[in-house]
């Protein structure tokens, strides 16, 4: 039986609750013990990058309008800049990345992927995913919000994996033909739960996101929840007055900008996208609405100083403010150390501060170990149950 039949095997046990996070880890690093992949020895990651030639590295992001933006602005001029090639390839989700790289045959070709949200970085790292960069090759991150940085430290030993590239928010989008801004910060993420917009809601088909969701709509913390079944109650209700979920951003903006739902939790970069094509569509950031943050991650074993060249690149002020203004998300970088222009300060979610402090997140430490039956629960009440 081969190891890449072994993973499949694991997976699809995780996927289907057969076994919990935990005993997925601990399999992912018995089976890599032997095929000597994820969390193999110092010796072995030392050979695989000395066979990856130090000019080539293979980059993955989100597709669409983030990796065009992140191409033209970025690859390119690296490109031409270091002559360094980079390989580019996309994903949909974070576990559809997983996938490819469990599934590949050659760990050469996954190098920089450019994730989402501390949830996934923890994730990655506690699957023996995460390279240990040499911060002092990447002196630009001195220019980069320091709680990105610190986030990333607390869930990887103080060292970091990857680089804080941009951020957003899954705040409140709503309709202005049908909603006033008024009405959003009157009711905030309870307009969610508001009977008269039945049929004409929706909400991201995502358990961690509708758990948050359901934990503020209780007036709980969406970190420390003290009474789950409630929070439960709430989810079905949001069920039973939506139109649908959605699960993509273009889904998203198509059933916003064309009135199939008047209001939303969304991700804020596709607001302004929508109102850049001259939709109507307002944004409200609740306290505490979710924020998340997306980074460079440096998988174990790649040709570090390519990598890290490509990294400290991207957060050079030009490239990641012109990749900000084109994928409609703010830079890392801090606005007290960085002119970041006139467009970036107002795109939905930027923080002129610099210190996100008005801002809630997903605590991977909650989160994590609450995986298999909070999401196996939400399936459930999708389905009606």
């Amino acid at each position: 039986m081969s190891h890449e039949i072994d993973y499949e095997k694991l997976w699809e046990r995780y996927r289907n609750d057969d076994i919990d996070r935990r005993t997925f880890i601990k399999g992912i690093g018995m089976a890599a013990a032997a095929a000597g992949v994820f969390t193999a020895p110092a010796s072995f990651k030392m050979s695989r990058a000395a066979t990856k030639s130090p000019d080539q590295i293979y980059f993955y992001s989100w597709g669409g309008v983030v990796q065009e933006a992140i191409h033209e602005n970025g690859v390119l001029p690296f490109i031409e800049t270091s002559g360094i090639d980079v390989t580019e390839g996309s994903f949909s989700t974070v576990d559809d990345f997983l996938s490819k790289i469990r599934a590949s045959s050659n760990l050469d070709k996954y190098n920089i992927g450019h994730l989402s949200q501390l949830f996934q970085y923890n994730r990655f790292v506690d699957l023996g995913l995460g390279a240990e960069l040499d911060e002092e090759n990447i002196p630009r991150l001195d220019l980069v919000i320091p709680r990105l940085v610190s986030r990333l430290r607390k869930y990887s030993d103080g060292k970091l994996s990857a680089v804080p590239f941009d951020y957003g928010a899954q705040g409140i989008a709503y309709n202005r033909k049908y909603i006033s801004d008024d009405e959003v910060k009157e009711k905030g993420a309870n307009i969610l739960l508001d009977q008269k917009y039945k049929g004409k809601i929706t909400g991201w088909s995502d358990w961690k996101t509708r758990v948050y969701y359901g934990a503020v709509q209780t007036g709980q913390d969406p970190n420390g929840i003290e009474d789950m079944e409630v929070v439960w109650d709430e989810v079905r209700e949001h069920r039973k007055l939506l139109n649908k979920y959605f699960t993509s951003g273009a889904q998203l903006m198509d059933m916003l900008g064309s009135g199939e739902a008047y209001v939303t939790d969304s991700w804020s970069g596709r607001v302004r996208a929508l109102q850049d094509q001259g939709y109507d569509i307002g944004y409200y950031d609740f306290p505490g609405t979710p924020a998340f943050e997306e980074y460079l991650f440096v998988i174990s074993g790649s040709p570090m100083d390519a990598c890290e060249q490509f990294c400290n690149f991207m957060l050079k002020p030009d490239v990641a403010v012109a990749v900000a203004e084109a994928q409609k998300y703010p830079p890392s970088l801090s606005a007290a150390e960085v002119d970041l222009g006139d467009i970036v300060p107002t795109l939905p979610a930027f923080d002129p501060k610099g210190t996100l402090e008005d801002y809630g997140y997903f605590d991977p430490s909650y989160y994590g170990p609450n995986e298999v039956e909070w999401s196996r629960k939400f399936r459930h009440i999708k389905l009606g149950y």
